[in-house]
């Protein structure tokens, strides 16, 4: 299941952590692979997938030969407002419990669909580093995935940082009320 098609075009199954601050550097990513001659499968959770459609238009996601989207469920009960945005530590929870199996739905879809007609089979996967349950699928169809950290250098940097911060008793910061729920 891991090779390329008949055209010899590689097929990437690239998918974000369902939040802007990831999706949009995977977009990059997709697009970049995409111009160097890759056949991409961007998949977004249905809740974006339909924020996504209802901001932009039924249109929003045609366009460019070779690049499709797709959507799976992030588990999460269906949201009152189009225009609000999903608890983060409850998608977190929701994706790594609930997406594996959507997922693994997703690429044998794929891969039946290559069998007759001229999308070739998925050859990769490119994940964000937060869904790590594609690795396992991944594994299981015996393809390549690659894990994409989708972080800002600033953001990397910081996370880097904090054991030195921690160690000079400069976190966590002590005396201030901060909620974090």
């Amino acid at each position: 299941m891991g090779s390329t098609g008949e055209q010899g075009k590689p097929h990437a199954v690239c998918i974000p952590f369902p939040a802007q601050g990831h999706i949009s550097p995977m977009q990059n990513l997709a697009k970049l692979l995409h111009y160097k001659g890759f056949r991409i499968t961007f998949v977004h959770t249905e809740y974006n997938h339909k924020r996504l459609l209802n901001s932009s238009g039924p249109h929003a996601l045609d366009g460019l030969p070779d690049f499709s989207f797709a959507a799976i469920p992030d588990g999460l009960p269906p949201s009152d407002s189009a225009e609000s945005t999903q608890d983060v530590p409850s998608l977190c929870e929701s994706t790594s419990r609930t997406c594996l199996k959507p997922f693994r739905e997703l690429l044998l879809k794929l891969n039946e669909e290559s069998k007759t007609s001229d999308v070739p089979p998925v050859s990769c996967v490119v994940s964000d580093g937060a869904m790590s349950f594609t690795t396992e699928v991944a594994e299981e169809f015996g393809i390549p995935v690659v894990l994409f950290w989708t972080t800002s250098a600033c953001g990397l940097l910081g996370y880097t940082q904090y054991p030195h911060l921690a160690e000079k008793g400069l976190t966590p910061l002590e005396g201030l009320n901060i909620d974090t729920t």
